[in-house]
């Protein structure tokens, strides 16, 4: 049998899983970024290991793809993870600018295990104020000046 691009490289993200898992070093999650049909960045879910929340599957195989191609901007890159995307990783596919997810479990089968993010889906769109982590917004003018430095800062690199 001959196996989709797409097949093969949902096969590595899910073994990266495993690796991860088995290593102990966070959650049973993989991801990796493809780029012209070869892997430019790969990674398992290191929460526990690193003591870093933000370590996901697809944080740290964003994170090894910028470095090894040496940009932030992942325009034409495809992320194979081995479970739908937390929010926080969609944010950082979004930032990166990825042009496509290809994912095997689903969110509701990573919360039947213990995974669940439906807290976070329904606090992003409510009023920072109603979160069940106050937001407070505190203007300060020297902030504000921060960022009209950035507006006119000639040499800006936008992204």
């Amino acid at each position: 049998m001959h196996l989709s691009d797409d097949e093969r490289f949902l096969g590595v993200a899910a073994a990266l899983s495993r690796k991860g898992m088995e290593a102990g070093a966070g959650g049973p999650f993989g991801a990796v970024v493809v780029l012209d049909g070869r892997v430019v960045g790969e990674g398992w879910n290191r929460v526990t290991s690193t003591n870093d929340p933000t370590a996901h599957a697809e944080v740290v195989a964003i994170r090894e793809a910028c470095a090894r191609l040496g940009r932030f901007d992942l325009r034409g890159a495809t992320i194979y993870a081995s479970c739908e995307p937390c929010p926080m990783c969609l944010s950082a596919i979004f930032w990166a600018r990825i042009d496509r997810v290809v994912f095997a479990n689903t969110r509701e089968q990573a919360a039947a295990i213990g995974f669940d993010d439906a807290l976070i889906y329904e606090q992003v769109p409510l009023p920072p104020a109603e979160r069940a982590i106050p937001c407070e917004h505190r203007p300060l003018p020297s902030a504000l000046e921060v960022f009209r430095a950035w507006a006119e800062k000639p040499d800006r690199v936008p992204y």
